[in-house]
């Protein structure tokens, strides 16, 4: 080769690094220069959260200035405020029917549930702008649209202090965790106590999203890690999306957040210190995680540490979805498939679990950095106290029980038929994609109906009296059906949706949520001076009733000294009783 050919090509290689150098300083200071425009409250001062009026408006002037946002108002709060949705789509398409027929994927983010833990809310904001101005961060809307609800929980977001978060180090000022019903959202996706579930409700299944994040801020132990991640229980999550998080997703988590500004590790759920290990939470359908893991969705709980800073607490959140996108935007066919044949096990499968129980017998080993749990007398009682020494930091291989095992099974009917007077049930399984159906004559169909044989009751929690480990009875029954009452198929891809609400033995279903406590009440009753002849009557002409009864006496010495209880007994086995105590009123159609 010649002189000349050697020198032309170090001339167009210095050429190259010259304008790409140039392109590159001048594509930096255009995004600063729109940064600055477009600068939120939180980077103008990193201990300050937007208020909800603040961040409102910030979307508002993000929709009118980039034509690939829209923010649009959903449904009603209990605030009196509308739910809003922020919908980031890069071909400016903003309906989920048409965005989901060209097969795009859909990341939900809610923010602000615990308005006191609002990194959220902060977070998104510069995500969304920086979606606009950055054109690799741009790259990541290629098939995804991002969806984010800015205020969840406005009402606890209007309700602004300093001092409800006692052991949270800042923002200067935050909202807080009830709302003004004094609910904890948190726990309402299911019953949907308050306008916002009722909405959100509708909304998430509107968007039937493949990944969801819920941004949070924990309470418990210190440690040397500002972001740690609840992800949605392994093992109550469909088989296809499960494999797909646990194989694929997590470990791309948690590699992409170490590579960037902030390592993460798994939700410090501790037995007493985090050094004897953690545990998996087991997320229920009233939480927002467990919620979406009934409808196919990977979900998240982001939990941020209370007493690291605001600013590193934001921008962990922010790296957090970020992160995430990069993720879907690498795997998205991966992920779509995974969900695609979730859905359709979830709609043919027989056997649907209701309870679990988390197994000491399987863990994982992870390394883990925290600090060393010492104990000193309190300053305040004089006893020994619990402190996390931070010149004690440690690096150690920890145990981690994420391995849950089902303990309650079911298998799943027909269909259940219900009547319409439980038209409340009726809404929440349709505000949540499940296909009800109306009965369309009077008419008697064999079913079998569950009885409540027992039960216990929580304590006031979330305005209402929680029942749990519920046993039950079944029995065939002919039972008289009108025009205009339910009947759902359990031919759905909502048939997860359908089992946990509607089996009465599952800990969220809408029996646990006193959807039907009427039933436990017997309303007809006899007065025992007008039932001894009555009873006498009944034995004369039931001689297997009559040898039940004497056997009951002869076997039972405190039954047969009192005679409200055998004649109770009768009563109970005789046709006066009614047939509709304690009889649970959504039937199974075999």
């Amino acid at each position: 080769m010649s002189t000349n050919f050697y020198s032309k090509q170090i001339l167009i290689a210095v050429t190259a690094i010259f304008l790409f150098g140039f392109s590159s300083c001048s594509t930096n200071k255009k995004i600063k220069k729109l940064e600055n425009k477009y600068q939120t409250q939180f980077e103008s001062n990193n201990n300050y959260s937007a208020s909800y009026q603040e961040g409102i408006a910030y979307y508002q002037r993000l929709a009118k200035d980039f034509d690939e946002i829209q923010m649009n108002v959903f449904g009603m709060t209990d605030s009196g405020k509308p739910l809003h949705e922020v919908i980031i789509s890069a071909d400016k398409d903003f309906d989920p029917i048409s965005l989901k027929a060209k097969g795009k994927t859909i990341l939900y983010i809610n923010n602000a549930i615990h308005p006191g833990e609002p990194c959220g809310v902060d977070a998104s904001m510069m995500l969304s702008r920086d979606l606009m101005i950055d054109p690799t961060k741009h790259k990541l809307l290629q098939d995804v649209v991002v969806v984010i609800v800015p205020y969840y929980n406005i009402s606890g977001a209007l309700n602004r202090g300093s001092y409800s978060r006692a052991n949270q180090d800042g923002p200067e000022e935050y909202g807080f965790r009830g709302n003004v019903r004094h609910l904890d959202l948190n726990r309402d996706f299911v019953k949907c106590d308050s306008k916002n579930a009722q909405s959100f409700n509708q909304l998430f299944n509107r968007w039937s999203p493949e990944v969801m994040i819920d941004n949070h801020t924990s309470n418990g132990a210190d440690y040397q890690y500002v972001m740690t991640l609840i992800a949605t229980q392994k093992d109550q999550l469909n088989k296809h999306v499960s494999s797909y998080m646990t194989q694929k997703m997590l470990p791309e988590l948690y590699s992409g957040m170490a590579a960037k500004r902030y390592e993460m590790t798994p939700y410090v759920y501790a037995r007493s210190t985090p050094d004897e290990g953690i545990a998996g939470f087991l997320d229920l359908p009233r939480y927002s995680s467990g919620y979406a893991a009934m409808h196919n969705t990977i979900s998240f709980m982001p939990e941020t540490h209370m007493l690291k800073s605001y600013e590193d607490r934001v921008l962990s959140t922010y790296d957090f979805s970020l992160t995430m996108l990069e993720h879907i935007q690498r795997h998205r066919s991966e992920l779509m498939v995974a969900r695609s044949k979730a859905d359709e096990d979830t709609r043919t499968k027989s056997t649907f679990d209701l309870r679990y129980t988390l197994d000491f017998d399987q863990a994982e080993t992870i390394t883990f950095k925290g600090y060393e749990a010492k104990y000193k007398p309190s300053a305040v009682t004089g006893q020994s106290r619990l402190y996390y020494d931070r010149n004690s930091p440690y690096e150690k291989e920890i145990p981690f029980y994420n391995t849950y095992r089902s303990t309650l099974q079911v298998q799943k009917p027909k269909a259940y038929v219900f009547p319409q007077a439980y038209h409340e049930i009726a809404d929440r399984l349709m505000w949540n994609g499940v296909k009800v159906e109306r009965i369309d004559a009077d008419k008697t169909m064999q079913v079998k109906s569950y009885f409540i044989e027992n039960y216990k009751d929580q304590k006031a929690y979330e305005g209402h009296y929680l029942h749990y480990d519920v046993e039950v009875s079944q029995k065939d029954v002919n039972l008289k059906v009108y025009a205009g009452d339910y009947i759902v198929y359990t031919d759905q891809t909502s048939n997860n949706y359908i089992m946990a609400t509607l089996e009465p033995q599952h800990p969220d279903s809408y029996f646990a949520w006193n959807f039907m406590d009427g039933i436990l009440m017997q309303k007809e009753h006899f007065s025992a001076y007008v039932f001894e002849d009555l009873a006498a009557s009944l034995l004369k002409k039931d001689a297997g009733l009559k040898a039940a009864f004497e056997s009951k006496k002869r076997s039972d010495s405190e039954f047969s000294e009192d005679a409200k209880a055998q004649l109770n007994w009768i009563y109970q086995r005789s046709p006066y009783y009614e047939e509709g105590y304690k009889r649970y009123p959504v039937a199974r159609v075999e």
